[in-house]
C-alpha cells in the first residue's frame, strides 16, 4: 500500500496524505485532484478501492488494426490532440498477427475503467468477423465510436468516409483521361467499405457506359504484397487503370506493373485510397482520393465525449466527404 501511495502521489505531484483522502473517500480535496489521483491509478495498473470501481477514470481507449499503413499513426495523433483538449488521455491498443486481440483488448480497457472507446477500421467492419466483443460494450452501456463503417443493429455512433463518392472521383477521373477498361482491387470479401465501393463502382461505371465484368474485380488483404498478387490478375486481364481501396493496395499495383516491365502511367493508371503520408513522394507520386481524417477524427472525439458526459449522440453514420488529389500515377492510356 505505501509503495502505491508514492508512487501515485509522484505521478500526480501531491502528498501520499492526498493520495490517501481519495482512496478512502475523505474530503478536503479537488475535484480536479481527486480526478487525477483516481486516473493516474488506472495509467499504473492499480484497482481502485471497491468503493470507486464504478467510477470511471479519464481513460479512452483507442483501438487500431495496425500501424504500418501510415494512416493509422496519423488518425491516432488527430484523435490523440483532441481527446487530450477535451481532458483525457488515449490508451492505444493496436492488433499485431498472433499478438494480443480486439475482443482481448476490450477485456483489458475494461479492467482499467475506461471511459470510452473509439475503434478505427476494426472487426466490426467485417461482416463475418466475430462481433460479440463489442455487444459486450454495447450491454454496459460504455460510450463507443466506431470510425468506417459500423455494425448497424448496435446503435453505436458512426464515422465514415463516403465509399460511394470515394469511388465516383477515381472513376469519374480515369474514365475523363479515356479508359474504358477499369478494374477495381479491394479487400476482403466480407470487408465492408470494399462492398460499399464494389456496388457503387458497378452502379456508376454503368451510369458512364464502363462495363465491369467480374473479373475485373479483386479481393486481396490490405498489404503491399496482397496488392501485388491481386494487381497482376488485372494486369494479365488487360485493364488501363486500376482502383485501388487503399494506398498499400496501390503501391502493390505499381510493383506488380513494374515486375511485368510496364510503366506507371503510361502502361497503367493506379489511384489510391487515404492519402496517407508520402504519397506525394512515390515514383510516381501517388494519384489517390484523401480521406479527411483531421474532420473525421475531430467529429468521432465530439460524439465519444458528448456521451461520456450522459448526453445521447444519435446512432446514423456521418458521412464525410473525400477528396481527390491527382498526381502522377494516371494519364491517358498509351494507345490514345
Amino acid at each position: 500500500m505505501t509503495r502505491r501511495l508514492a508512487e501515485v502521489a509522484r505521478k500526480v505531484g501531491v502528498s501520499e496524505a492526498t493520495v490517501s483522502r481519495v482512496l478512502n473517500g475523505r474530503p478536503g480535496v479537488s475535484d480536479a485532484t481527486r480526478e487525477a489521483v483516481l486516473t493516474a491509478l488506472d495509467v499504473l495498473g492499480y484497482e481502485r478501492p471497491t468503493q470507486l470501481r464504478g467510477e470511471r477514470g479519464r481513460l479512452v481507449g483507442l483501438v487500431l488494426p495496425e500501424l504500418q499503413n501510415p494512416i493509422f499513426p496519423a488518425f491516432a495523433e488527430v484523435v490523440g490532440d483532441a481527446l487530450a483538449q477535451k481532458g483525457f488521455t488515449p490508451v492505444l491498443c493496436t492488433r499485431t498477427a498472433g499478438g494480443v486481440s480486439e475482443a482481448e483488448y476490450v477485456d483489458l480497457l475494461l479492467e482499467q475503467h475506461v471511459s470510452g472507446v473509439m475503434f478505427a477500421s476494426g472487426l466490426f467492419a467485417q461482416a463475418d468477423a466475430e462481433h460479440a466483443h463489442y455487444e459486450r460494450l454495447a450491454a454496459r452501456r460504455l460510450p463507443v465510436v466506431l470510425v468506417n463503417a459500423g455494425i448497424e443493429r448496435l446503435r453505436f455512433p458512426r464515422v465514415s468516409c463516403d465509399d460511394a463518392v470515394a469511388v465516383e472521383q477515381a472513376l469519374g477521373h480515369l474514365r475523363s483521361l479515356g479508359h474504358e477498361r477499369i478494374g477495381l482491387l479491394l479487400g476482403p470479401v466480407d470487408h465492408v467499405p470494399s462492398r460499399r465501393k464494389l456496388a457503387e463502382f458497378r452502379t456508376f461505371a454503368a451510369e458512364l457506359g464502363v462495363a465491369t465484368p467480374p473479373e475485373f474485380v479483386e479481393h486481396a488483404m490490405f498489404s503491399l504484397e496482397g496488392g501485388q498478387a491481386a494487381a497482376a490478375k488485372l494486369i494479365e486481364r488487360g485493364v488501363t487503370g486500376v482502383i485501388c481501396a487503399s494506398d498499400m493496395l496501390a503501391l502493390g499495383a505499381v510493383r506488380a506493373a513494374r515486375r511485368r516491365r510496364l510503366a506507371v502511367p503510361r502502361d497503367l493508371s493506379v489511384v489510391g485510397f487515404d492519402d496517407s503520408a508520402f504519397m506525394n513522394c512515390t515514383d510516381p507520386p501517388l494519384t489517390t482520393v484523401r480521406q479527411p481524417i483531421e474532420a473525421m477524427g475531430r467529429a468521432a472525439v465530439e460524439l465519444l465525449a458528448t456521451q461520456i458526459k450522459g448526453s445521447a449522440v444519435s446512432p446514423d453514420e456521418l458521412l464525410f466527404e473525400p477528396e481527390l488529389v491527382v498526381r502522377s500515377s494516371t494519364a491517358r492510356p498509351a494507345a490514345q
